[in-house]
């Protein structure tokens, strides 16, 4: 019964309605301008929004294939035999291109494709698109399951990146779990929201905003002095506030995760979710599929909140103002939004990693380990450790911060 009432205590409030809302609106526009703005083009020219996007899905028909080794080497093929015909080829003082038909029903259905190969024979750290197809020597095969896993290697040696040997086993060990050959497809809706975990940010902030005046509003309204000298004021109302702040929480951050997946789904299908995360960078060393790899991140983001809640509550326990709860917590959240790494190691770049905003981000092509002596951890574990560990470390403080509180 405490439990029920301290729930729908948060979930009556004017405040909670209106933050709410206003946070569910936000989601919904950040996630719908990808929708939006979409746009892609077709020899007639621009084709925008849902037009675009079944324009798009359209041209994968043809090209949701296994990348095999004997369809890369038939593809560069063709390519490469487009150049030989000069009413196809455009220059533009530096480099050689396809132009007209050449372009628009060779390479225009198949770009991302056409990149995604192109990029085992780049070496690390250089982006050459297209232009080295033209020129690849495939006398002995195209080997690009072989290219990748050298590129892979190289990118694990790198100095830069300052990886130990049981690191670079770890990341080699992880990456040779990829099932080859590559499934190919369309994916457009996972990439999506792939890339953008950490607009969910502000629907975690907007949860804080709410559980802030759990305990610091019975001080503001004078109402600490009649709990704390309650039958169960110390023990099985407190308990009731930090459980029905925490459900509040995971159910208020669920639906905004709806809103969020569920407009880019609706609008660019869930085609792909089954395919390798490699379709969309093939250097990714996680063994996952597009759905695995969001819910993988989801569910980081989830222990996140939890560990955010937490700490509004433990600052609520400790404070006297809900505003001065959000004064500490609006920077923890988001200062890491005006931090860039310049790197994956380092103490500065690990530290940033682990901050809240970094961890809404997957990072899974940075290759970002830890190491603690013998073991290794990637970011998603070392992220789940992390924030568990601090909501078990805050949440018996808060119940604490409460228990001790001096009425004024």
């Amino acid at each position: 019964m405490l439990m029920k009432y301290e729930f729908l205590k948060i979930l009556r409030k004017k405040s909670t309605i209106t933050v709410m809302a206003a946070s569910l609106l936000l989601t919904a526009f950040l996630f719908s301008l990808p929708i939006l703005q979409y746009q892609t083009y077709n020899q007639d020219g621009v084709i925008k929004g849902s037009a675009g996007i079944a324009y798009t899905k359209s041209q994968y028909q043809d090209i949701s294939v296994p990348i095999t080794e004997e369809y890369v080497e038939k593809t560069i093929t063709e390519y490469q035999k487009l150049f030989e015909n000069p009413d196809n080829v455009g220059y533009d003082g530096s480099e050689k291109f396809l132009i007209g038909d050449a372009y628009w029903n060779f390479v225009a259905p198949r770009e991302k494709q056409l990149r995604m190969i192109a990029s085992a024979y780049d070496s690390p750290g250089e982006n050459s698109g297209f232009n080295k197809l033209p020129e690849l020597d495939l006398a002995n095969g195209a080997k690009f399951y072989q290219m990748r896993n050298e590129k892979i290697e190289s990118l694990l040696n790198a100095p830069s990146r300052e990886l130990s040997a049981q690191q670079k086993e770890y990341w080699g060990n992880m990456s040779s779990k990829v099932e080859t050959p590559l499934q190919y497809g369309y994916h457009e809706g996972w990439e999506i929201i792939m890339s953008s975990f950490e607009l969910l940010m502000f629907a975690l902030l907007a949860v804080c905003i709410v559980i802030a005046p759990v305990f610091s509003g019975e001080y503001q309204a004078g109402t600490d002095a009649v709990i704390l000298s309650g039958k169960y004021g110390k023990t099985k109302l407190v308990t009731a506030k930090i459980i029905s702040s925490m459900l509040f929480g995971v159910l208020a951050f669920t639906l905004h995760v709806t809103v969020a997946f569920g407009l880019p789904l609706a609008a660019f299908g869930a085609d792909g979710w089954n395919l390798p995360l490699q379709a969309a960078g093939l250097t990714i060393p996680y063994p996952f599929t597009f759905l695995q790899a969001a819910l993988t991140n989801l569910g980081v983001i989830y222990l996140v909140l939890l560990a955010m809640i937490a700490l509004t509550l433990l600052l609520s326990a400790k404070m006297k103002s809900p505003f001065l709860v959000l004064v500490i917590l609006v920077p923890v959240l988001f200062l890491p939004l005006f931090l860039s790494p310049n790197g994956t190691a380092g103490a500065y770049n690990l530290v940033l990693f682990l901050l809240p905003y970094r961890c809404a981000m997957p990072e899974i092509g940075k290759y970002v380990s830890y190491q603690i002596g013998g073991l290794v951890l990637d970011a998603f574990s070392m992220r789940a450790i992390l924030y568990a560990a601090l909501t078990a470390v805050m949440l018996p403080l808060a119940r604490l911060g409460f228990q001790k509180h001096q009425v004024a």
